[in-house]
């Protein structure tokens, strides 16, 4: 299994109503260190509707602006269609991220 294929597999664990983070899913799939790597994996999503990249946001909570979802506004339309207020921009972390039984 080649790098991209493991954070897919990661992202698609990530439940209806939670977030992870970049760094999360670089943890998971393997290696610390490979933040940046989550996100060139996912602005190339193969499979969207099974991979659900807009439950990944970054470290301080805060949604993508670029154009990988459509746009901030995508992103948060599909968080709260979900369920997961956004405020701001902003997920709370404490109260919406996934916690992995690997972590």
């Amino acid at each position: 299994m080649n790098t991209f294929e493991k954070i897919y597999e990661v992202v698609k664990k990530i439940p209806k109503g939670k977030v992870a983070t970049y760094g999360q899913i670089a943890l998971l799939a393997g290696n610390p260190h490979w933040s940046r790597v989550v996100g060139y994996a996912l602005h190339v999503n193969p499979d969207p509707e099974h991979i659900h990249c807009y439950r990944v946001v970054n470290r301080n909570g805060e949604v993508s602006s670029s154009f990988a979802f459509g746009g901030e506004n995508m992103q948060t339309g599909l968080l709260q269609a979900e369920g997961v207020e956004v405020k701001n921009g902003k997920v709370d972390l404490e109260k919406y991220r996934w916690r992995s039984e690997n972590e």
